[in-house]
């Protein structure tokens, strides 16, 4: 120590500053080693996975109803009835209300487990050995031969997913089957399996299977029988013991040894249960025409989904339809289509035929079809005229008339000067037409037509007039019912309602308004009497009044004529599907005009109704009998008497084919 130092110093250092002698030295941390990218993303794919299955989990603890396989399919099965109750088509699936495994023979559950999953009451929803089981057959195969899918699986698949074959599918049928295990007992996931599943022939669940294919119960199914039901599982199209017998009883073989196998049945049971045979009746009723398939979109949004078949009564008329179906069939038409919509005055349809033959075509050309109406749709024109004042024995100029570079013709090539609007709308003159709406303004004649029903895109042009817009059959059809009763518009409807909900919604959801009788309706009237009487529609002309209107497009593409008679209301068009040229010789006064009469003759005869919307203070006009011909006996333009001679052997042909 040095003299200098106290005894609290060293070498000049106090005692605390100097370094502890026994302290052990600091160790250095060795730097940080840097986590692999790999386990990186195996952990944040693991976090990931874990989240989506927390949150699927709650979805369908939240959303997802256990009881949906008990519910009724949401597009019901329909069957389809005239107004007379006929049968005129049967739509959609078919399931009834739902069966419980312990209401059931116990051989009956054993068939579906014994051949969809024989560890269904020992697994958690998901069989590895089924899983590697399946795996090793079809490798061995060469494709897919065997599933692995458990019963809880295809519940899952059948009743909260789609049927996409894909890994993210599967992993939802997998999240799905755990928590169908963890909600339900056993018995529970197969009632609603049973409920639920597809048996082919449009029919779901076990209970809608028995009563089809065996006019029974699901609880009175014998051994041979629930074989067969569980054997359809697999192939249910394929197997459908109404379309392949031998082969549901072949598939079923195979279910009684896999019975016998799990020890459900004795071998010899087995061997000695005879295959079942279906006792289905085969249904004739189709499954579409050219009416059901119109009507059945507004008859599912008006009935409830339920159990079973559902009864929906239309507007159609048995009777009427097969004079339609007949009348379309045997015009004469050199390979052009044809359709014919048939309605009363208030709009319920009684008929239609949307072309030659719904098996070759069920394309409806009565509700689809947008094609041209040609001077049908001068209607409009001369309805605007009359309600701007003018009447039928107004006169307007029938000479050529040059509107932006566009000059429309007649076409008979003929013009005849000043004539009335009568002798106008008779002839169907083209250039009187355009003339009369240029006077009373597009817009008005635009405004008729949508007065009156009509819904297509209208352009505002000068060829408008001559019905140059694309328009349905049956709106035009709708819209000269409309002139019928005197109401517009008419909506065309398909389905018969209670006559206390029927005019309830008339009430509370009837738009538009009337024809004025004196200014609109009636003079409107004579102008269609006129057309179909005297003028280019006169080969439709009855014994009894008639109204209606002809129209042909461009290049004589589609012909029409439309009209009424009696209590019905009925448009006809003629054409060909690639829009190539009727010929010359064919307009809407000639092939149209006639299978319209071809319909009214008998249809009349058969409805034997009067035509109770008209005016009751209206008198149609009477036609002046033609001057003698040295003719045939029936010509075009016969007289009166021989038209009554050609109804009354039509109306006795009708008569004849009741008995």
């Amino acid at each position: 120590m040095a003299d200098r130092d106290s005894p609290w110093q060293r070498n000049g250092s106090n005692v605390e500053e100097l370094p502890d002698a026994f302290a052990v030295p600091p160790v250095e941390a060795p730097p940080p080693v840097p986590e692999r990218p790999r386990r990186r993303w195996l952990r944040k794919g693991f976090t990931i996975a874990g989240a989506l299955l927390l949150v699927t989990l709650l979805w369908l603890i939240v959303t997802a109803p256990l009881g949906r396989a008990l519910e009724p399919l949401q597009d019901p099965a329909m069957l389809l009835v005239s107004t007379e109750g006929r049968p005129i088509a049967r739509r959609g699936a078919i399931k009834e209300a739902p069966v419980e495994v312990a209401s059931l023979n116990s051989l009956t559950p054993a068939a579906f487990v014994a051949i969809e999953d024989r560890r269904f009451y020992r697994h958690w929803g998901v069989d590895p050995r089924a899983i590697g089981r399946a795996m090793m057959t079809n490798a061995r195969a060469g494709g897919v031969r065997q599933g692995g899918s458990t019963i809880t699986q295809q519940l899952a698949k059948t009743s909260f997913l789609n049927g996409d074959r894909s890994l993210k599918r599967k992993a939802q049928e997998v999240i799905i089957a755990f928590w169908l295990e963890g909600w339900l007992t056993k018995d529970e996931i197969l009632s609603r399996y049973l409920s639920s599943v597809y048996f082919g022939d449009g029919v779901y669940g076990l209970r809608a299977a028995a009563k089809h294919y065996f006019r029974r119960s699901p609880e009175r199914l014998t051994l041979a029988q629930s074989a067969m039901l569980a054997g359809l599982v697999q192939a249910p199209s394929r197997l459908a013991p109404t379309k392949n017998l031998k082969g549901a009883q072949k598939r079923s073989r195979l279910v009684l040894q896999a019975m016998a196998d799990t020890g459900v049945i004795t071998p010899a049971r087995a061997r000695a249960a005879r295959s079942a045979r279906t006792n289905a009746v085969r249904d004739r009723v189709p499954t579409g025409t050219y009416f059901a398939d119109w009507v059945a979109p507004s008859a599912s949004r008006a009935f409830e989904s339920d159990f079973g078949e559902v009864k929906v009564r239309t507007t159609l008329d048995a009777d009427l339809q097969k004079v339609a179906v007949r009348a379309v069939s045997n015009a004469s038409l050199n390979g052009a289509q044809a359709a014919l919509v048939a309605m009363r005055p208030d709009g319920r349809v009684v008929a239609m035929v949307g072309g030659r033959s719904y098996k070759s075509s069920p394309f409806n050309r009565a509700t689809q079809a947008k094609r041209q109406p040609g001077s049908a749709f001068k209607l409009f024109v001369y309805l605007a005229a009359l309600r701007a004042g003018w009447t039928p024995d107004s006169t307007i100029s029938d000479s050529p008339i040059t509107i932006d570079g566009w000059t429309p013709a007649n076409s008979d090539g003929v013009y005849r000067g000043a004539i009335t609007l009568r002798e106008a709308f008779a002839r169907s003159s083209n250039a009187a037409t355009v003339r009369l709406s240029e006077a009373v303004g597009r817009g008005n004649v635009l405004r008729a037509a949508r007065d009156l029903g009509i819904s297509s895109s209208l352009p505002n042009s000068p060829s408008v007039a001559l019905g140059t817009a694309g328009t349905s059959l049956l709106e035009m059809t709708a819209a000269y019912a409309a002139v019928a009763g005197g109401r517009f518009p008419v909506e065309a409807k398909g389905l018969a309602l209670p006559r206390a909900e029927e005019d309830l919604a008339t009430a509370f959801f009837a738009r538009g308004g009337r024809l004025d009788r004196t200014r609109e309706w009636k003079p409107m009237l004579d102008l269609l009497w006129a057309s179909a009487n005297d003028g280019t529609g006169k080969r439709a002309a009855l014994a009894v009044p008639t109204f209606g209107k002809t129209g042909t497009s461009q290049d004589n593409r589609d012909a029409l004529f439309i009209g009424f008679a009696g209590d019905l209301v009925v448009g006809v068009w003629v054409g060909r599907d690639d829009n190539q040229s009727l010929g010359k010789q064919v307009s809407g006064g000639t092939a149209p005009a006639q299978l319209w009469r071809s319909f009214m003759v008998p249809a009349l005869s058969i409805d034997g109704r009067t035509a109770t919307t008209l005016p009751q203070d209206y008198r149609a006009p009477r036609r002046a009998p033609p001057p003698p011909q040295r003719r045939s006996p029936l010509p075009d333009d016969w007289s009166e008497d021989g038209r009554w001679i050609e109804e009354a052997a039509g109306a006795l042909e009708q008569l004849l084919k009741q008995f």
